[in-house]
């Protein structure tokens, strides 16, 4: 063989590359502990713009979870850079404050549904919804042409009916007493019937309090029915004018439910137990 015509084999050796180990999950919970620090800091950026009615409900979850401080008359309150570990009953003064927060996230509530429900936003000029001293407060006031009552009578209409029954179903979600009122004008009731305006004004209320309890207002929640007649004008310069025949519905601030008998002199106060 001619070995000009040979052709050498050459043998190449490649070093293979030394890839890089495996790092593990580490990255994992690094990234985790990351994503959770950015959602606590939007949770409390978005806090920090909401309403006093929206941090005070939120506020309230944390101290009562589970909703059961009415059945108990406590909460836990937060201690010295915890919070406590066992449950500590409320002052007066916490209980007044957390009752009026709730009390106004109702009445916002019923504003809206007024503005939500067709029926009921015709006739929303005549009612007035507001936090007084003595509690959330709904007036039903009447026109001359009789808005929630037969005028003379303490039969109602078919729009007192659907307004006192919407009231009965959502102020029954909170445990607070319910005072009902009626009022009338100073114009004499007509005829010469021994029926008066304090008979009429105490035969409205009684027939706003069964429609209320037939749409979901406990019985028990009722405290009192009232007919004051012409005693306390909703507008004083005109004792005829037509709004000063109305019912009033109070949801009471001090009193969540009846007053139990303390003859030790030391007991809570009525109505405090419980926000």
């Amino acid at each position: 063989m001619n070995k000009d015509r040979e052709i050498p084999v050459r043998i190449i050796y490649r070093r293979k590359g030394v890839g890089h180990g495996h790092h593990g999950g580490a990255w994992k919970v690094a990234l985790a502990d990351f994503m959770t620090a950015m959602f606590a800091l939007f949770l409390v950026l978005w806090l920090v713009n909401q309403s006093s009615d929206v941090k005070s409900a939120i506020a309230g979850y944390f101290q009562d979870p589970l909703g059961r401080a009415d059945e108990f008359g406590s909460s836990i309150l937060p201690g010295e850079g915890a919070q406590a570990s066992s449950a500590r009953p409320l002052d007066p003064a916490q209980v007044i404050e957390m009752r009026r927060d709730r009390l106004q996230m109702m009445a916002e509530h019923l504003r809206e549904r007024l503005e939500e429900t067709p029926n009921l936003s015709e006739v929303r000029q005549f009612v007035e919804i507001e936090l007084t001293d003595d509690g959330l407060r709904v007036q039903l006031l009447e026109d001359s042409s009789g808005v929630f009552f037969e005028t003379g009578s303490a039969t109602p209409s078919p729009r007192g009916q659907e307004i006192l029954a919407m009231l009965g179903s959502e102020l029954a979600a909170l445990t607070y007493m319910v005072r009902i009122e009626g009022y009338t004008d100073a114009r004499p009731y007509p005829g010469a019937s021994a029926y008066t305006n304090w008979e009429l004004s105490a035969d409205r209320a009684n027939m706003a309090r069964r429609i209320l309890t037939a749409h979901g207002l406990p019985a028990a929640q009722v405290s009192q029915i009232r007919g004051l007649a012409d005693r306390e004008l909703h507008n004083p310069a005109d004792p005829y004018a037509a709004s000063n025949r109305r019912i009033t519905i109070t949801m009471l601030l001090i009193e969540s439910r009846a007053p139990r008998a303390d003859t030790s002199g030391t007991g809570p106060i009525a109505g405090l137990s419980a926000p």
